[in-house]
């Protein structure tokens, strides 16, 4: 049994102390505190190397408007990770998805509609959205806990499915034409606050209730580290990736409709490279790529870093295939890490008692 699954076997109090201690909270995990450091190191090279275009209050704001789309699909890869698997398919969940929305809005309401037509069809389009990425995963999560196919075989296939399905829709042609209400969720603030930002944030919300006070939270990273053991303590194994995968594909949805809404258009080949920063950001974020282990905190330190970086790079006028170069490099990196960390802590542990 690996070591995060013998951590686990220690009953979690935390919840029962009320007070927070920041530091105390990077000492639980070893690989918080790491990422917390290589956070502040990314911000701080970032500032020293282009201090004036980096910290300025409109590269801020830019941020706050950009990582939430991919923040939002990290999540839903980190949920299929901690089963053990993975979703290769939720690019192209989201675009399908966006694609179907953007219709539904493009088609339905009319350019002299009123204000309350415009919202009632954008809202049905936002509901036809997030009920097919539901559907998108569950497609998945049968198709890898009923017929028993593995996760990165069902979700390549199912990837290429969802963009075929949106390029026959769309004939590879952009849907523009969204309405100004709509595009407000993907540009606009409430109370200075960017609306991305606010779906960021509830999304981090629901999924750390999810998976820190819910039952299903527990069965899911029992799935993860043990899938035989799970079946014999009266887990359904079958039920609980078909929760996993919905909501994946539910999570999957919402960042298209942020995707679509911030370009104010929708087409089949968006964020192709968001599924590459996905995995870097949940691995990186300490998500255990064999399963069983993952923590929101993670995620949101993760994609802050990569934010960091990612603009620092904009602002030193860094192409953006040098970056994909970079994203590969430190995706490298951070696995070797994870991997060789508890090895040598290990070792000098022994070194010690002997």
């Amino acid at each position: 049994m690996s070591n995060n699954a013998l951590k686990r076997t220690e009953p979690d109090l935390s919840h029962h102390d009320l007070s927070f201690s920041f530091s105390r909270f990077l000492k639980s995990d070893g690989n918080l505190t790491r990422l917390f450091i290589i956070m502040v190191f990314v911000f701080i090279m970032m500032s020293i190397l282009s201090p004036h275009t980096f910290l300025s209050i409109d590269s801020f704001s830019s941020m706050a408007f950009q990582f939430p789309e991919i923040g939002i699909l990290a999540l839903a890869m980190m949920l299929t990770m901690i089963s053990g698997g993975i979703d290769l398919s939720i690019v192209g969940t989201a675009n399908l998805t966006s694609i179907l929305a953007a219709m539904v809005m493009v088609k339905f309401i009319p350019p002299d509609a009123s204000a309350g037509i415009s919202i009632l069809w954008t809202m049905l389009a936002v509901i036809v959205s997030m009920v097919t990425g539901m559907i998108c995963g569950l497609l998945n999560g049968f198709a890898v806990g009923k017929i028993g196919i593995p996760p990165i075989l069902v979700t390549l296939g199912s990837m290429q499915l969802y963009m075929g399905l949106a390029v026959v829709l769309t004939k590879g042609q952009a849907i523009t034409g969204l309405p100004a209400a709509f595009s407000g969720i993907g540009n606009g603030s409430l109370a200075g606050i960017p609306v991305p930002l606010i779906l960021f944030a509830v999304c981090i919300a629901l999924m750390y209730i999810l998976l820190n006070r819910r039952p299903y939270g527990i069965k899911l990273q029992l799935l993860g580290t043990n899938r035989t053991a799970s079946r014999y303590s009266g887990i359904n194994n079958t039920n609980v990736l078909l929760k996993t995968y919905a909501i994946s594909g539910l999570l999957a949805a919402i960042a298209g409709l942020v995707i679509i809404a911030h370009t104010n258009s929708a087409k089949a080949d968006y964020g192709t490279s968001y599924i590459l920063q996905a995995i870097l950001i949940a691995v990186m974020g300490g998500v255990n790529p064999n399963g069983g282990f993952g923590k929101i905190a993670g995620i949101v330190m993760a994609v802050l870093t990569l934010q960091f970086l990612s603009s620092g790079l904009n602002a030193l006028h860094v192409g953006n295939f040098f970056k994909d170069f970079i994203w590969g490099i430190v995706l490298i990196l951070v696995m070797v890490i994870n991997v060789l960390s508890p090895k040598i802590k290990w070792g000098r542990r022994r070194h010690r008692i002997t």
